[in-house]
């Protein structure tokens, strides 16, 4: 869809070389004539030869200095100081002392929607696009010195509890969808440029692993001990870190605080070396910031720091966010806890990566990217992309009667009420940095319609007095039209802060109610934020014609949304999570089980095992326009004994369940590749609008059998269909990737017998036989 590649060119060729040109990159280690002879220096030799090479020539003091992500120095080498950590979630954001935007020429950078709004689009060229957009203005603001090379994200926890602070930074609670914008994100945020795995920028899968509590009740993620057990391991919160490491190839990977079946994260050796061993991971390890320092201080897991800094080297951790390593590994090594072997270890990881990027190299001015700069930060094809992430991402809830689009002609005075239609702040979400041009909502509103009122209604997003409803009846009454912006903001959700209750913060539904039945004008409710909200009374209240929920739009949200009211965008955004009721507060957060359990009244998590009601489905997504689907071709019948590639498969027999039923592992059939099939869909609009939607493929188990998911995602497409026209669409399935779960042992099984694929109201029946 955008090539940022060729955006990048066209600038720069317009760009000249005046005083707008790009600055250039910053020294590099081995360009001095002093340090160029070391063999660390040497292009010609492989990049492991180097990065033993340097090991080799430091002291002990110097590699101990190392393990900080503020690196420090090593002068007599002519090797500067090296920051690790900066941070790129949805845009370049100065959470990490690596992005710097008060000194140097680059003063903001693009922010685009939080991530879980550019999920809700279900399309992987848009997250490339995203996140190579992105590290354009990353690798330009350290080409300017303002930026580091390593940056910690994605995030790419499962977002398992609506409660969850940091849900919003992740794509949703689909193992599946996780995995792929892991995969699209580090894929367009490193590059590929040439052999040995060169990288223009670094990128991190985090956290590792079962994170996702903050503050609940008693529980902090400090200590809390994440109980999983080896199914939900294998089919829910590994996944994404596999497919981020196997498939995106991330040169980073971030431990996390908590603890994993009693053994804190960082420690967990055989966690760590999975990655390595069986994913092929080659990078680094950092732990999140003071991770290390809590497993003896807070967790007491072990007896001294300096057991601490043992257990997390020996299980392969390479360094510390924070300066615990560099103050205590000299005692270790004192004490015989850690040899320099280990130390060694480590640091290979490390300038194994850093000479990926190039940091070691005399000079890369051949490389594109060596010539970024800020020209290359906040253009308006980034600005662009940032709106189109917003449309196509923005989920449509209801709407009664077609109330939606408005016609232009028809609206001579519209109010906006609620505190979030005039905040720039509340747009970006978590991990926001300084924008180019925040626009919001009062003010994109402005350039649709001259004529609009704006009144708050509350005081702030927590509404905690009705101080602001009588302002706010009047504005209403006055309107043509009433659009009324509610739900949350960093107050409600953000990190180290989970939810209590997933109703409307403060008064906001007093505040909805009052102006819905005073004013009996249908009203549009548009709802922020990255977590679900019990919006059941609006669901069915009359007097609400429409519900949008627009996520955290990033800079551009005020831009977009009049567009999406006025009908020149069609909205065709899924939700990427469930919506739940108010009662699912009820379920303890500390609770890792993904199943449901009749026997004790757990009710399970995600779309994939909760038994209970919802407000608003996993995949629920309105348009102005009707789609239909066909499935016009799929196979009825997979054999693995009678394969098109039959020597292939695996000759090992099924195994019978004590019900009967059949089932062989994954790790059995000797080539999945050869099971994958192809699916052909007809999408029809059947509206009179041109559309853009998500286009989601199901599958589940007939008969659904216990502990097997209630349906999966199988696959996934953004599709654009003419009004009264249609599309054909081909989805590859991968039946032993998709179609599997795990069993109670934490083996991947794919079950023999009839699946149902689903894509809207349309159903196929599939036979897989041994």
């Amino acid at each position: 869809m955008y090539n940022v590649r060729l955006l990048f060119l066209l600038v720069v060729a317009s760009a000249g070389t005046g005083d707008g040109a790009a600055p250039p990159s910053n020294a590099r280690p081995c360009a001095s004539p002093a340090s160029n002879s070391y063999p660390f220096c040497n292009a010609t030799l492989p990049l492991p030869t180097r990065a033993r090479a340097l090991v080799s020539l430091l002291t002990l003091d110097e590699k101990i200095a190392q393990l900080s992500n503020t690196a420090a120095g090593v002068p007599r080498l002519g090797i500067p100081s090296f920051e690790w950590w900066s941070e790129s979630l949805h845009g370049v954001c100065d959470n990490g002392p690596g992005v710097n935007f008060s000194s140097g020429p680059v003063r903001s950078a693009t922010i685009f929607p939080q991530v879980i709004l550019s999920a809700a689009a279900f399309n992987r060229s848009l997250w490339h696009a995203v996140a190579e957009a992105i590290a354009v203005e990353a690798r330009a603001m350290h080409n300017a010195g303002q930026a580091g090379l390593t940056f910690w994200a994605p995030n790419i926890n499962v977002f398992r509890d609506p409660r969850w602070g940091r849900g919003q930074e992740t794509p949703g609670e689909d193992p599946t969808v996780v995995s792929a914008y892991s995969i699209e994100y580090v894929k367009g945020f490193q590059g590929d440029y040439g052999e040995e795995g060169r990288m223009m920028l670094s990128a991190c899968c985090k956290h590792y692993i079962a994170y996702d509590l903050e503050k609940w009740r008693g529980f902090t993620r400090y200590t809390f001990n994440a109980k999983v057990n080896a199914q939900d391991m294998e089919d829910t919160y590994q996944p994404p870190f596999k497919s981020c490491i196997q498939e995106g190839r991330a040169s980073c990977l971030m431990c996390s605080y908590n603890q994993v079946n009693g053994v804190p994260a960082c420690a967990r050796k055989d966690i760590l070396q999975r990655a390595r061993d069986e994913w092929g991971f080659q990078g680094y390890i950092t732990s999140d910031c003071d991770a290390v320092a809590i497993i003896h201080e807070n967790q007491t897991y072990t007896a001294s720091d300096e057991d601490s800094i043992a257990v997390v080297l020996k299980a392969g951790m390479d360094i510390n966010c924070g300066s615990f390593l560099i103050r205590h590994t000299k005692s270790a090594i004192e004490k015989g806890k850690v040899q320099e072997e280990d130390i060694d270890h480590a640091l290979f990881n490390l300038f194994s990566v850093q000479l990926r990027l190039g940091f070691f190299d005399k000079t890369n001015e051949n490389q594109w990217f060596a010539q970024l700069g800020p020209n290359n930060v906040c253009t308006k094809e980034h600005r662009e992309l940032a709106a189109e992430a917003v449309r196509q991402g923005t989920v449509l809830l209801k709407n009664d009667n077609s109330f939606l689009p408005l016609k232009r002609s028809e609206v001579g005075h519209i109010a906006l009420i609620g505190p979030a239609a005039n905040d720039p702040y509340i747009l970006g979400g978590d991990y926001t940095g300084v924008p180019c041009d925040s626009i919001t909502f009062v003010k994109g509103m402005q350039a649709y319609v001259p004529k609009t009122t704006f009144a708050a209604g509350c005081k702030d997003v927590p509404c905690n007095s009705t101080d602001g409803f009588g302002e706010a009846i009047e504005a209403a009454k006055r309107a043509d039209i009433v659009v009324l912006i509610a739900g949350l903001n960093l107050t409600e959700e953000t990190e180290d802060h989970d939810r209590a209750s997933l109703l409307l913060p403060g008064r906001q539904t007093d505040l909805i109610h009052t102006i819905a039945s005073v004013t009996k004008k249908p009203l549009v409710l548009v709802l922020m934020g990255g977590g679900p909200v019990d919006v059941s009374f609006a669901k069915h209240d009359p007097h609400i014609a429409s519900i949008l929920w627009i996520g955290y739009p990033g800079e551009v949200g005020g831009h977009v949304l009049p567009e999406i009211l006025f009908g020149k965008y069609n909205p065709g955004g899924k939700l990427p999570i469930t919506w739940y009721p108010e009662s699912f507060t009820s379920v303890p957060m500390n609770d890792m089980n993904m199943r449901a359990d009749e026997s004790r009244g757990y009710p399970g998590r995600t779309y994939r095992f909760y038994t209970g009601d919802v407000v608003y489905g996993f995949g629920y997504g309105l348009s102005y326009s009707k789609y239909s689907y066909s499935i016009l071709q799929a196979p009825k019948k997979i054999s693995l004994s009678h394969s098109s590639a039959p020597d292939l498969i695996s000759r090992k027999p099924a195994y019978t369940r004590r019900d009967g039923l059949d089932y062989v592992q994954v790790e059995d059939i000797a080539s999945c590749e050869a099971l994958l099939f192809p699916i052909h869909i007809s999408v029809s609009n059947d509206g009179t609008m041109d559309g853009s939607h998500a286009l989601l493929l199901f599958a589940r188990s007939k008969p659904n059998l216990s502990g097997s998911p209630i349906k999966q995602l199988v696959g996934f497409e953004r599709v654009h269909t003419a009004a009264g026209r249609a599309t054909y669409v081909e989805i590859t399935v991968d039946p032993c990737k998709f179609m599997s779960s795990a069993n109670t042992a934490g083996r991947r099984v794919l079950f023999l017998g009839r699946h149902v694929l689903m894509v809207g109201d349309e159903e196929h029946e599939l036979l897989i036989e041994a």
